[in-house]
């Protein structure tokens, strides 16, 4: 007689059930599936331009995804090669995912270009370079103007500053040069000046100052028209001597940053722009952020400690003493 296949503990008792319990032991979960995002939200994200102008990319067929050919709409993974016109992007999966954001005070004499014709100074030389990203500038300023200059990687954020439909303030310092302006200048200003591209206003000016034939203003406009400030003045037969942008929406110019000097804004800065994106009443922000002197600044060279003679290493004690030109007692 062959054995039962198991023991059973009494006459009576039933074959043993699998518990349903205790089916996870034997039964492996599936992996987790990473994360995905619209395709044409990722390239925004990156800093190639506004999510319109992404989805007008990937409809004329100048993005693929691993190597295949994508539609608007598609979502991809961070396990995706996206490349656009043949190189390789890469999409910002960190999980703090913040676009960065960085101020720069423009001198007279640079433009907001990458590429000049007459080999100009450009502000785009000035500024760090960056690995699968590049910097969008916010808006422009003319040859001669100078002042706030923002730049993100976030196409989005860029286009929410610029676009006319949001009405971000922009807020210049004016000098004028001649007599102050008349009360039916300031309201001229302020009602409506009719330029060859349409009427334009300021939202508010106020007097700040001046000597002699120079008198300064603080203006404020809603519209990144070009040269639209100096076009105003000269409607009203007035001549701008010197042009400053002081602030753009939330952020202003910081005063301790000079004339060629840029400032990234720190995580907490940043993030407080992303508040204000949707809110143009927020709070202002004057970025705290290290300054970044102009390029020609160098660090000092440390002075070369040379080890003793006949000895292995030297005491850090005596390195100390060495740098400072000092000799050790003995």
């Amino acid at each position: 007689m062959s054995k039962p296949p198991f023991r059973q503990r009494g006459s009576n008792a039933a074959p043993r059930q699998p518990n349903p319990q205790r089916q996870y032991h034997s039964q492996r979960r599936p992996p987790a599936q990473p994360s995905s995002e619209k395709l044409h939200k990722m390239l925004a994200a990156a800093g190639l331009g506004s999510r319109r102008d992404m989805e007008m990319l990937i409809a004329t067929g100048r993005v693929s995804v691993n190597g295949q050919p994508v539609q608007v709409g598609d979502r991809v993974t961070p396990n995706d090669v996206v490349r656009v016109d043949g190189k390789v992007v890469r999409l910002p999966w960190e999980a703090a995912n913040q676009p960065r954001i960085l101020i720069y005070h423009k001198p007279e004499g640079e433009i907001v270009s990458r590429d000049d014709p007459q080999g100009r100074a450009s502000v785009f030389d000035q500024l760090p370079k960056l690995k699968g990203e590049r910097w969008i500038a916010v808006g422009r300023l003319d040859y001669n103007t100078e002042g706030l200059l923002i730049f993100t990687t976030n196409g989005e954020l860029a286009n929410r500053f610029m676009h006319p439909r949001f009405d971000v303030e922009r807020e210049y310092a004016v000098r004028v040069l001649g007599d102050e302006l008349t009360p039916d200048q300031i309201q001229a200003l302020k009602t409506g000046v009719q330029l060859e591209d349409g009427e334009a206003r300021v939202e508010s000016i106020t007097a700040s100052g001046g000597e002699g034939a120079n008198k300064w203003y603080n203006l404020v406009i809603k519209e990144g028209r070009n040269r639209e400030v100096r076009r105003l003045f000269e409607a009203l037969d007035l001549t701008v001597s010197r042009l400053i942008r002081v602030r753009f929406g939330p952020i202003n110019l910081p005063p301790r940053l000079k004339r060629g000097q840029r400032l990234e804004l720190t995580p907490d800065e940043v993030a407080k722009v992303l508040r204000w994106n949707g809110k143009p009443n927020g709070a202002l922000i004057t970025a705290k952020g290290r300054t970044e002197p102009p390029s020609r600044h160098k660090a000092k060279p440390q002075p070369k400690v040379e080890e003793e003679a006949g000895s292995k290493s030297v005491h850090p004690y005596r390195r100390r003493l060495a740098a400072r030109g000092n000799k050790p007692q003995t």
